[in-house]
């Protein structure tokens, strides 16, 4: 895609228009506001990403506490990392996060890149997010294009099209790049972004308190809800597995832990096979004193951004320890409710929030 690098005033005063309302209106209060460091605002950044702010602020808090640097969060485990991740979702971004932290700290003397290439090259991070840590960092004059800021534009400027398709995501781009400021670059681009959280929402928008209203061509239309254009509707691709919940005499319940990349990477789960076939298979392999006849529990359905998952956990007790599966560091007996070095599964959060073992 390419590039727009052209900084222009427009005319009508947007960014004029936009930084008033900030200055009565916007969020000048959240926890990655004090102190805005590279490190803090992409630490929030990234949090914030497919995540809402009240969502984020006791993550965030609980993260700086433990990780108040970069050097301490890429020399700290990932299995560390993860678990205080935990309930947020989207793993990867806490495995890019580390990732990303260990490469400052080896590659760039522990100091963040003050340049969007140099930003843009660390896991994790796209042209929008290394535009934002820049701005909100750096005062630097970076367009931003999150989900918020998207809506915003495409309402105003009434642009046809789904935001993920390149033809539409390039004019958004330039639009972005049009409305930039000559200053107050960080109050703007946090403005943009809280515009679209308080104001230009997805559904029922306050249009009547936005600045932006007398030019705004889909409320002129009277089309606001119609910007952006929904994503095109496609079928997701339904899987099933089973989910073995293989207990002790303890009353522990066996965990694997996943590999490092993938859906639930990194964390600890349920060991999945294909069948029951497949599964007693297994149990006949590693566990010659378990009671094979398995108990189904309600099924755990899973919805991910390309697949749906649905789990049907199956219980199997042990009459004695096996050891055989103890061996290594990819298995751990686990008992509901203790303390765990490294984070849970969704599956495993869910089932346990759920049944009683």
């Amino acid at each position: 895609m390419a590039r727009v690098a052209v900084q222009v005033t427009v005319a009508d005063g947007f960014a004029a228009k936009v930084l008033v309302w900030f200055d009565q209106h916007g969020r000048k209060d959240l926890p990655w506001q004090h102190n805005p460091t590279p490190y803090r605002v992409w630490v929030s950044e990234i949090m914030l990403q497919q995540t809402q702010v009240t969502t984020v602020i006791p993550y965030f808090t609980r993260f700086m506490q433990r990780f108040p640097d970069v050097l301490t969060l890429a020399d700290a485990p990932q299995d560390e990392v993860l678990k205080l991740w935990e309930g947020l979702g989207y793993y990867s971004r806490a495995r890019n996060l580390h990732k990303a932290a260990q490469i400052v700290r080896d590659n760039h003397t522990g100091e963040f890149p003050t340049d969007l290439a140099g930003m843009e090259a660390l896991p994790g991070i796209g042209r929008s997010t290394a535009g934002a840590i820049l701005s909100l960092s750096h005062g630097q004059p970076h367009a931003i294009l999150d989900g918020n800021v998207k809506r915003v534009l495409a309402r105003y400027h009434a642009i046809d099209g789904w935001t993920g398709e390149t033809r539409t995501l390039q004019r958004l781009w330039e639009y972005a790049a049009q409305h930039l400021p000559r200053t107050r670059n960080a109050d703007y681009t946090q403005a943009m972004m809280d515009m679209g959280a308080t104001l230009c929402t997805r559904s029922k928008p306050a249009c009547l308190l936005c600045p932006l209203q007398a030019d705004c061509l889909a409320f002129k239309q009277g089309q606001q809800t119609l910007y952006p254009n929904k994503r095109p509707s496609k079928v997701l691709p339904e899987k099933t597995a089973i989910a073995l919940l293989l207990r002790n005499a303890a009353g522990e319940i066996l965990l694997q832990k996943r590999p490092p990349t993938g859906i639930w990477g990194g964390l600890w789960s349920f060991p999945e096979f294909v069948d029951e076939t497949d599964m007693g298979e297994w149990l006949q392999t590693h566990c010659t004193h378990a009671r094979i006849s398995a108990e189904k529990l309600p099924v755990l359905t899973h919805t991910f951004s390309h697949y749906r998952l649905h789990l049907q956990p199956l219980r199997v007790d042990l009459d004695a320890q096996p050891a055989r599966i103890m061996e290594g560091a990819s298995w751990l007996w686990y008992k509901a409710g203790s303390e765990l070095n490294g984070g849970l599964s969704a599956a495993v959060r869910t089932f346990f929030s759920t049944q009683a073992i």
